[in-house]
């Protein structure tokens, strides 16, 4: 009898160790999982905060400026700064305003591009009042097709070189920014007839794509000079990035007017 309850009693702790050790790891893995969950909890609280700062999980994109999608990073819009200088030759380019100004803007930019449109609407007016007009800045257009994001920079490019074929390149480089939601080859051939042109001649200039190496020489130019995004200014080789508020083309050009 004295037996058996020894072999109960030994019987009862072996069940109350196992019972224990079961209870210690159950509890050690309860702290595991909890540590697990605030682990977890930690590195999505990072992911939402980067998320937040940047618009979205990867790279936040510039607020004034279409960029290439061919750059890795995009260029932040910027103010001019004195160096460097870049020389762009200016060539045949559509100019408006006093070839003997003393000081020439030159602005890279895309038809289909929204920042471009932009600049059109709110800031190239000022400027041309206050500066192309009175002589003071040289205004020279170049093109800069940003293909790959804008199907339609390119043909509203040609359409453009193909009315200044007939001495209306700045009224149709006005028509297309006017309307930006209606670009496409009925639009183009639209506009030509709108603006009293030969349109037998602009229709053969356009499906021809005549001036097409024209505006790869323009690109190609823009790209060696540093440009990477649209719209993109040299101000007497000074590099301004994006649609920018007149004050920063007003402050650029007055210290080149006084330097």
């Amino acid at each position: 009898m004295i037996e058996h309850d020894k072999m109960h009693h030994k019987a009862k702790g072996e069940t109350e160790s196992i019972v224990k050790i079961k209870s210690e790891e159950e509890e050690t893995f309860k702290i595991k999982k909890t540590t697990l969950w605030q682990g977890l909890s930690a590195v999505l609280g990072v992911l939402l905060a980067v998320s937040i700062f940047t618009g979205g999980f990867g790279y936040g994109n510039g607020s004034e400026g279409s960029v290439a999608v061919r750059e890795p990073v995009a260029a932040q819009p910027s103010a001019p700064s004195p160096t460097p200088t870049v020389d762009v030759q200016i060539g045949d380019a559509p100019a408006l305003g006093d070839e003997n100004a003393p000081v020439t803007l030159i602005e890279f930019s895309d038809f289909q591009c929204p920042f471009c449109g932009r600049h059109f609407s709110q800031t190239h007016s000022q400027i041309k009042q206050q500066y192309i007009d009175t002589g003071k800045v040289r205004f020279v257009y170049k093109h800069f097709p940003l293909d790959s994001i804008h199907p339609q920079a390119t043909p509203a490019a040609l359409a453009s070189e193909c009315a200044r074929e007939q001495g209306k390149f700045w009224e149709y480089h006005d028509l297309i920014f006017q309307n930006q939601q209606s670009l496409g080859d009925a639009s183009y051939k639209q506009w030509a007839s709108q603006l009293s042109l030969d349109t037998n001649k602009f229709n053969g200039c356009y499906d021809s794509q005549k001036y097409i190496e024209r505006v790869r020489s323009d690109l190609q130019q823009g790209t060696d000079a540093g440009v990477r995004g649209t719209p993109g200014f040299l101000l007497n080789g000074v590099a301004i990035s994006g649609a920018q508020p007149f004050d920063v083309f007003q402050q650029a050009i007055e210290a080149a007017l006084s330097g």
